[in-house]
């Protein structure tokens, strides 16, 4: 994972508009998710999910960028997200996952009535949310981020043939959250992130994606 200062993080990402923000490694991007130790340790060790407390059957999330993360497992602090994993997937499986993805709530500008979600949401196995940003307080931004559900058999295909690596994010996090504590942002690093967008247009126009 590349890291870049607080400052350079700023510079390199939009401040408001709905973006796919991610940092990405050739053919791959990364995507976060938090875990329990007992399910965490598990996909470490075996760079897979699975195991006694894991459950396929459930929908899970995964979130691409590391702010949204980090308010949502409060740097690592709220109970069951105390593991924050990076996971390196393919970009063909991300793009598979955000074409295979239907609104969570009715979008009048995107459906042309409630009937038209509905189905999108019978036959998609995913699920997509925009929600406010946040800054390293916590704080809502004006730029909004995006969170993937995914479930059933996308979710076996994503832990079976997506998967590239599985990383340990608790010591960093924990590492940053105590230079933000102290107010020693010249010292905070984040992963580098910039605006991932899909080749498909007609799937960057479904998503509702800002240029930038």
């Amino acid at each position: 994972m590349k890291t870049v200062n607080y400052q350079d993080y700023l510079a390199g990402i939009p401040p408001k508009g709905q973006h796919i923000l991610a940092q990405e490694r050739g053919n791959e991007i990364l995507v976060y998710q938090a875990f329990r130790p007992e399910i965490a340790q598990y996909a470490l060790a075996h760079q897979q999910f699975g195991g006694a407390h894991y459950s396929f059957s459930r929908m899970t999330w995964i979130k691409p960028n590391f702010l949204w993360m980090m308010f949502r497992a409060g740097w690592a602090s709220k109970a069951g997200q105390e593991y924050i994993l990076g996971i390196w997937i393919k970009k063909s499986g991300f793009e598979e996952i955000l074409a295979q993805s239907a609104y969570s709530s009715f979008k009048a500008e995107i459906y042309a009535d409630r009937e038209s979600w509905r189905k999108d949401l019978e036959q998609k196995k995913a699920r997509l949310q925009w929600d406010p940003d946040h800054n390293i307080y916590g704080g809502k931004e004006e730029r909004r981020a995006i969170q993937l559900g995914i479930k059933g058999e996308l979710l076996q295909q994503f832990n079976q043939e997506m998967i590239v690596e599985i990383l340990d994010l608790r010591p960093f996090v924990l590492a940053q959250k105590a230079k933000i504590d102290a107010g020693q942002l010249s010292e905070l690093l984040l992963p580098e992130e910039r605006v991932f967008r899909p080749k498909n247009e007609e799937l960057a126009a479904f998503l509702g994606l800002d240029e930038g």
